[in-house]
């Protein structure tokens, strides 16, 4: 079965609230492998390349804003449908339309603190996990229980 990475970020107001540790638990819990991961200050240079895509909408100076106001963890998942599962895991992107089980269900409020990202396709995780990891901060290793999570089968 073909693996994919995937780009989540565990934004300010999830490390605000320490719900790190939470977070992450709940994307492992799916089988999902972390590769990447560190504690880092978005500059505002790397928000308006990852935020490329809205700017000049109304919404944009706050998302650089927020994403910039605390530190955030950067995580690259991999795993197969890593982008699907990690986006149904996150729930939808307004809180109270998040069913119970996502993390933005059980632990967001609004729209504008909904605690994570994640990449929406396959285009979108390369360019945004090139955008927060270099090659060499990625690390390919296997797991003893790998076995039970990803089948040969496919």
């Amino acid at each position: 079965m073909d693996l994919e990475r995937t780009l989540v970020l565990v934004k300010p107001d999830g490390v605000q609230r320490g719900l790190i540790g939470t977070i992450i638990n709940r994307f492992e819990a799916t089988g999902m492998k972390v590769v990447g991961m560190k504690l880092m200050q978005v500059s505002e240079e790397l928000a308006s390349r990852h935020y490329g895509e809205h700017e000049g909408k109304p919404f944009y100076a706050g998302l650089v804003d927020y994403i910039t106001s605390a530190p955030v963890v950067a995580l690259c998942l991999e795993g197969p449908d890593a982008i699907a599962i990690t986006r149904k895991l996150m729930g939808a992107t307004r809180p109270n339309e998040a069913p119970p089980g996502t993390i933005r269900g059980d632990f967001g409020v609004e729209v504008s603190r909904n605690l994570v990202h994640g990449s929406a396709n396959a285009d979108d995780a390369a360019r945004e996990v090139g955008l927060f990891f270099s090659g060499a901060e990625l690390i390919d290793y296997a797991r003893s229980n790998d076995i039970w999570i990803v089948s040969d089968e496919g």
